[in-house]
């Protein structure tokens, strides 16, 4: 099984070359894995004390982020190296202050992951929530190395959990460690012989609570929103906007700002000519009256929470497609109603959210406008649902310092 996988592994890499000639995505994948070596051996020394963080993409990161701060301020003398598998991570956070050395993973080959190890040496290593990449974790093991898992997350879907996932539950052994989110996820470790496993919660609760300490002003939000019920749209898809353009477009005396996953131009201008509303976009805000307008389009990543700040009520996306349901904890650190579509069984903390009351999920165009409407016009159930929100967070947090107190003893 082994000997497979590792075919597999190489073959996939000679697809991927082959398919970046046509996606630019995959272009970005392959490309930016040809210097990662070079790049490892310019900034570590033989002698450097390192710690290794990682991530499949960005929002994995920002659940480690909390933990790489506090292991940064615990061990100020180790180099924090911080490896992406996607593009969509890697290209938004590769200047990150956070870490040391931020490079692609290579792909989980044999060759690369003895290498990887050999030149990056971490006296710890911690991966976050998913990605578990057997040549990796058998050097890691191999070397010693303890090696932790942050808020994981486990589905009885999952191979580890099938007749057929031996190869897979023994890549597993090599966690020091399981730290995850759920009763859950703990009893379905322990049902394949795993014990070494914690409860810690998710780190993002922590994550998103310190959003809440810093500056959040965003003056032309504030100006845009000229004191008016406003509605944030966040990380949405077509297939969101489709569910509340009607909606928007037949709403009066009301604000909203629509944060799109996807900033492509050509996306951007279908979902403005989408919109019979005075609309104005990021890039084209300076020099107006934006208090004139109805409809913000934020077409630039990076401001989204701080958006949020300026919330009314917020939609996140993801819920209508397969895409997977963005972060809801953002908005609701700041303590408003947040709504959601139907896919969203695969989120622990949105299941919850909706058991509590301060998340929505809507299954059509009928129950968004109707739950838009709610939000609006009943003052009473937007701020219960609100301040339910901002309490589940505020409850939840804690899963950082349970996690650094683990490994300290």
């Amino acid at each position: 099984m082994f000997f497979l996988y590792n075919l597999l592994t190489v073959f996939t890499g000679f697809l991927l070359k082959i398919v970046a000639l046509f996606n630019h995505k995959i272009s970005l994948f392959v490309k930016g894995r040809k210097t990662v070596f070079n790049t490892l051996e310019q900034h570590i020394q033989p002698q450097d004390k390192t710690i290794w963080f990682h991530s499949a993409s960005l929002g994995e990161y920002e659940q480690g982020l909390p933990v790489m701060e506090k292991i940064r301020k615990q061990y100020p003398d180790h180099k924090i190296i911080l490896t992406f598998f996607s593009p969509s991570g890697y290209e938004i956070r590769k200047n990150t202050k956070a870490a040391d050395v931020v490079v692609y993973l290579p792909l989980d080959t044999t060759g690369n992951a003895k290498r990887f190890v050999k030149v990056v040496h971490p006296e710890m290593a911690f991966f976050i929530k998913y990605e578990y990449w057997p040549n990796y974790l058998k050097e890691l093991k191999k070397a010693g190395t303890p090696t932790y898992l942050i808020s994981g997350l486990m589905r009885k879907k999952q191979v580890f959990f099938k007749w057929y996932g031996g190869f897979y539950r023994k890549a597993l052994k090599a966690f020091t460690q399981f730290f995850v989110q759920d009763n859950s996820s703990k009893e379905l470790l322990q049902s394949i012989g795993l014990h070494n496993v914690s409860i810690s919660g998710d780190t993002r609760f922590d994550r998103v609570s310190e959003i809440l300490e810093r500056d959040n002003t965003l003056p032309f939000i504030e100006e845009f929103k000229n004191n008016k019920i406003t509605m944030v749209a966040g990380s949405s898809w077509p297939k969101d906007e489709s569910m509340f353009i009607d909606f928007i477009n037949s709403s009066n005396n009301i604000k909203f700002i629509i944060a799109p996953h996807n900033i492509k131009a050509e996306q951007i201008e279908q979902l403005k000519n989408s919109i019979t509303k005075k609309t104005v976009l990021f890039s084209e805000k300076e020099g107006k009256n934006l208090a004139e307008y109805e409809v913000f389009i934020a077409d630039t990543i990076g401001i989204l929470s701080k958006i949020y700040s300026y919330a009314d009520f917020a939609y996140v996306g993801g819920g209508f497609g397969t895409s997977g349901l963005h972060n809801i904890l953002e908005p609701a650190a700041f303590g408003i109603p947040i709504v959601i579509g139907p896919n969203h069984q695969k989120f622990p903390e949105a299941i919850a959210m909706i058991h509590m009351g301060g998340c929505i999920a809507v299954k059509d165009k009928k129950e968004m406008e109707e739950t838009l409407s709610s939000l609006i016009y009943d003052d009473d159930f937007r701020n219960e649902k609100g301040h339910i929100a901002g309490t589940f967070v505020h409850m939840n947090r804690g899963a950082v310092d349970r996690i650094i107190s683990n490994i300290n003893n």
